[in-house]
This record gives structure tokens, sequence and C-alpha cells, in this order.
């Protein structure tokens, strides 16, 4: 068994209000969940307007499925146009 953690630092573009920035990260996670079944959430950065941080979690029975999911979400987040990724970290255990 293989767990996989993906981890992205983004810019929240054009958001004005934590209200602004809730709607997308809240968008972007319920696509994740809903497309990927994985486990997600803003693990960092909850008081600023323009920044997040978010976390997604995948269980799978060897570790090149693991990357394929995690490659999967890094694809789906890098295609939202409302948050730009600064920097992505993957982790294997």
């Amino acid at each position: 068994m293989i767990v996989g953690v993906i981890d992205w630092q983004l810019e929240v573009v054009g958001s004005q209000s934590l209200k602004d920035k809730r709607r997308v990260l809240r968008s972007l996670k319920d696509r994740l969940r809903a497309r990927l079944n994985v486990s997600v959430a803003e693990t960092a950065h909850q008081d600023l307007w323009q920044r997040a941080r978010l976390s997604a979690c995948v269980v799978a029975t060897d570790r090149r499925g693991a990357e394929q999911v995690l490659q999967s979400a890094d694809r789906l987040v890098a295609s939202e146009a409302r948050a730009r990724i600064i920097s992505a970290r993957s982790d294997y255990y």
C-alpha cells in the first residue's frame, strides 16, 4: 500500500476577500474529490486573501497508481484559471 501526498502553494488571482478565495478553493476541492476520489484540504494561509496551500492525498496499491492520480490532480489544479501554482511537491509513503 502506498500513500501519495501532493501539496500546492497557490496564488488566488483577483481575490478581493476571503469569501472570493473560499469560492475558488471550494470549487477546486469539490472537483478533485469528485473526479479523482482524493482527500483534499486547505492546510495553510487561511487568513490571507490571495494565498492558499492545498494538500491532497491518495491511497493506492502501488506507487505508479498513486503517481498517476496525483499527476491528474496537478493537471486539474493547473487548469484552474482563478488560481496559479507557485510551487508543488509530491511525497510517497
